[in-house]
């Protein structure tokens, strides 16, 4: 596999994710669910404010899907 496919199999499971959080909580928008790298503490700070979970309950979450 080279580093392109892999990318984008990347990209794929990861809109898969996130189609995946929409469906669950449908007020989430693209922004609520941009990660930009290093920045895994800000997102979900995020997403705790805009679903009132904790982080615990939210990695939980994001491991089920």
């Amino acid at each position: 596999m080279n580093t392109h496919e892999g990318e984008y199999r990347t990209r794929g499971t990861w809109n898969e994710m996130k189609g995946k959080m929409k469906m669950a909580y449908g007020d989430l928008t693209d922004d609520d669910l941009t990660y930009d790298e290093g920045q895994e503490d800000k997102w979900l700070g995020r997403l705790q404010q805009k679903l009132g979970k904790t982080e615990h309950e939210i990695k939980s979450w994001l491991r089920s899907l």
